[in-house]
């Protein structure tokens, strides 16, 4: 086939037509004042404000101060134990940094060597988890005394005191740890 040839000289490029600039549309700036604004109001009502009666549908707010003599008993108690564990682990850590030294210029790794650094590794995550422990207990102590102790964080309501002889420093009711209670926002 043949192409048809072309009869004249190629025409000049088009140029687009430039269009007239779009008026700008005026836009509404919403207004905001502090005047007008409602002021945010959590749904949390203060401890002291809290009525202490048991209702037919709800539950007490706090616990009485013998409840609270006897947790503050049973934390102290495992605080104490708690205590003697961390000095116990620290002092295992010593005695193995003591032991394996890594200042000999003329020793070997040995597979001795990495079990022992192994050894230390996990003697370390047990007496951080130790002080973490003793943290929350401490923490539990001064819930007590500021008579917030046994209160759940999310419903408000009073954690179980099976639960909280098992978990003392517990701030979550068995419902809201395991998510069957949305936080309420009253």
């Amino acid at each position: 086939m043949k192409k048809p040839e072309p009869k004249g000289p190629p025409a000049p490029p088009v140029k687009p037509v430039r269009k007239a600039p779009e008026p700008l549309k005026e836009v509404k700036v919403p207004k905001t004042s502090t005047k007008s604004s409602v002021p945010y109001q959590p749904g949390y009502t203060p401890l002291e404000k809290r009525v202490e009666t048991v209702r037919s549908n709800e539950t007490l707010v706090k616990y009485s101060d013998a409840d609270l003599n006897e947790f503050r008993e049973l934390i102290n108690k495992k605080l104490e134990a708690a205590k003697k564990e961390l000095t116990y682990l620290q002092g295992l850590i010593t005695r193995k940094d003591e032991m394996g030294g890594d200042n000999d210029d003329a020793r070997y790794m040995t597979m001795e060597d990495g079990s022992m650094s192994m050894e230390r590794e996990q003697l370390s995550q047990m007496a951080s988890r130790q002080i973490t422990y003793i943290d929350h207990l401490e923490k539990a102590l001064m819930r007590i005394e500021n008579k917030t102790y046994g209160i759940c964080r999310v419903t408000g309501k009073l954690i179980d005191k099976a639960r909280l002889r098992a978990v003392p420093h517990a701030t979550l009711s068995l419902e809201a740890k395991l998510g069957l209670v949305k936080p309420s926002a009253e």
